[in-house]
């Protein structure tokens, strides 16, 4: 009778707004009518006729959700579908799936009459791990963020500016990420350091969470005298924790490096091997934290080992826009004369996310 009940409230509620299909019970018993736009990291975000931002609520906190919107969905397991979705019960949520090549074919053909394939899966809802409405086509898809710092310190004329971005796509079955980030500091009586790297990340999704990766990287350094470090790994990985709360994985193959350098040593190019894992936590609040550690046992140069470590501390302020605090930091047991083994850098930067 409940389940009747909250079917019968849902439907009034598409009649009564005809331009919003989705609407959200929450646990405290509160109803928001609007459009779902997405779901990631715990968080919901819908957009309504009745406020100029867009309402953010925690996944956790939602008793009931029903739309019509198509979605992207993702499991704690790895099921990847198409469909939309609809509560069966406080616990329980339909999932009413398609085949995207048949939507494909009916657009070309301008039909909405034939059958689009698939089938209905009943989850918890707590499995639901991410949610992105389809209906804005490429869009709706991608993902961007810019940050920026700059200091100045009178003592020496000390002048450092650093900036932070990235670009990604989450497509059905793949998603592509490309991040740039580059410091210059100068200062009076001592050389400027410069530092920039870059990267290029494809996973293609097999079942169960694991994934391919292929990832080509770039890296200058004047610390240790890297004139150009190009890296491309070709590897396979798994989510081993991959919840609302946080996501857990690992990472392992080879990596092809080529180097060259500031100075007059000859250009290296080696073999390695290549373990690393990463690490998410964005249920603390208005704070999330990543983490990854990168290790490359050299297969060319015996006993050469190098290590990449990045860390970064985020704290959402205001919408979309947020503090990070980062450090960056490669370690080469070997390398080139004159240069040092570890290089590090902290940074402080304000951004802003899409």
């Amino acid at each position: 009778m409940r389940r009747i009940l909250l079917m019968l409230l849902a439907f009034g509620f598409s009649i009564q707004v005809y331009s919003q299909t989705d609407s959200l019970i929450l646990k405290n018993k509160d109803v928001i009518i609007g459009e779902i736009k997405s779901m990631d990291k715990g968080v919901l975000t819908i957009e309504t006729d009745y406020s100029d931002s867009d309402f953010k609520i925690s996944w956790d906190g939602i008793s009931h959700i029903f739309s019509k919107t198509k979605y992207l969905i993702t499991l704690t397991n790895g099921k990847r579908y198409n469909g939309t979705i609809n509560s069966i019960d406080a616990e329980t949520i339909e999932i009413d799936t398609y085949d995207p090549e048949n939507i494909l074919r009916l657009r070309r053909k301008k039909s909405n009459t034939e059958d689009l394939g698939g089938g209905k899966a009943s989850v918890p809802i707590a499995d639901v791990v991410y949610l992105n409405a389809l209906d804005d086509g490429f869009w709706s898809r991608l993902s961007a963020n810019i940050d920026l710092g700059w200091s100045l310190t009178r003592a020496n004329n000390l002048r450092q500016f650093n900036v932070r971005s990235g670009l990604g796509y989450l497509a059905d079955r793949w998603k592509a990420n490309a991040t740039f980030n580059s410091l210059r500091s100068n200062q009076d009586e001592v050389d400027p350091v410069k530092r920039t790297d870059a990267d290029f990340t494809f996973n293609y999704f097999l079942p169960k969470d694991w994934f391919l990766l292929y990832n080509i990287t770039f890296l200058s350094n004047t610390e240790q005298l890297i004139k150009l470090r190009t890296g491309n790994k070709v590897g396979i990985g798994k989510y081993v924790v991959h919840t609302n709360r946080t996501y857990f994985g690992f990472q392992t193959g080879v990596n092809f490096n080529n180097e060259t350098y500031l100075d007059d040593t000859p250009s290296r190019k080696t073999g390695e091997a290549f373990i690393g894992s990463e690490l998410n936590l964005y249920d603390i609040g208005d704070l999330s934290l990543f983490s990854q550690v990168i290790a490359y046992p050299s297969f060319s140069e015996s006993g050469r080992f190098r290590t990449d470590f990045r860390l970064d501390v985020k704290y959402e302020f205001l919408d979309d826009f947020y503090v990070k605090l980062g450090t960056t930091m490669n370690y080469d047991n070997r390398p080139i004369e004159g240069a040092t083994q570890l290089d590090y850098i902290f940074q402080t930067t304000v951004g802003w996310s899409l």
